[in-house]
């Protein structure tokens, strides 16, 4: 099993979502965070003021991935969070030890 995490634009969430479902991805932990990259923040005008901002608003998603499924799952998170523009964002394979779901205790893919 894997843990794929993905950092993207926020209006990319559900696009996403529904892209990741027809694998039989049921699961997903979606967090808002904030961060820069490349891009290195934004300037942004307040009332008249000009400020600049170091972090922007991104989405964090994670997903725990049967190995059978990672590529795929991960080239549909490309396909369905790419614009073509900076800041697009970034994904991450983890390799993930075990999972447990709490209410039946059952372990490894079935707890998926």
């Amino acid at each position: 099993m894997k843990l794929v995490t993905a950092i993207i634009k926020p209006f990319k969430l559900d696009d996403v979502r529904e892209a990741l479902t027809p694998l039989g991805i049921q699961g997903l932990t979606v967090s808002e965070v904030k961060g820069f990259g490349r891009q290195k923040g934004q300037t942004e005008i307040y009332r008249g003021a000009e400020y600049h901002v170091s972090f922007l608003p991104k989405i964090k998603i994670e997903v725990a991935v049967a190995d059978e499924l990672v590529d795929q799952a991960v080239e549909t998170i490309l396909e369905a969070a790419h614009t073509g523009k900076i800041g697009d964002g970034k994904i991450f394979i983890s390799p993930l030890e075990g999972v447990i779901r709490i209410r039946t205790r059952e372990t490894g893919d079935s707890a998926l």
